[in-house]
């Protein structure tokens, strides 16, 4: 009977560790972004953040504009309202910065694939994915 109770207790202990990590909550650091078989790598000297609060609400930086908004996350989908993002002009990041931000499209439901310290957003179409690091 001990072995039963002592396999149930770790069996919740598992679950409660795995379900720790099942929302895409926290900061989160660009690891690279666009073509799904063949992504570009995020500028190495650039710091890069993106934060999602338990509360909805998302914002970030990934390479010269400030950028937020809200989001939705339903089990493996995730979706954006009301994103809005500073407009300077910054030559070195701009690509970078297109291409993650276009992939956070209002309205649209985006796959994701969620690991312990990996997130990956792929865009609508599955044409473009944002991967990203946990912080």
């Amino acid at each position: 009977m001990k072995k039963i109770t002592l396999l149930v207790i770790a069996l919740f202990i598992l679950a409660a560790c795995a379900g720790s990590n099942s929302t895409i909550t926290g900061d989160w650091k660009l690891i690279s972004y666009g073509n799904p078989s063949n992504p570009t790598a995020a500028i190495s000297n650039i710091d890069t953040n993106i934060k999602f609060d338990s509360k909805g609400n998302m914002s970030g930086n990934v390479g010269c504009n400030g950028f937020g908004g809200t989001y939705e996350q339903k089990g493996d989908t995730l979706s954006f309202s009301a994103i809005m993002s500073t407009m300077m002009f910054c030559d070195e990041t701009m690509l970078q910065e297109q291409g993650v931000l276009s992939v956070f499209s209002d309205g649209v439901t985006l796959q994701i694939q969620l690991s312990s310290d990996t997130l990956t957003i792929t865009s609508a179409d599955g044409a473009s994915v944002v991967h990203l690091a946990r912080k």
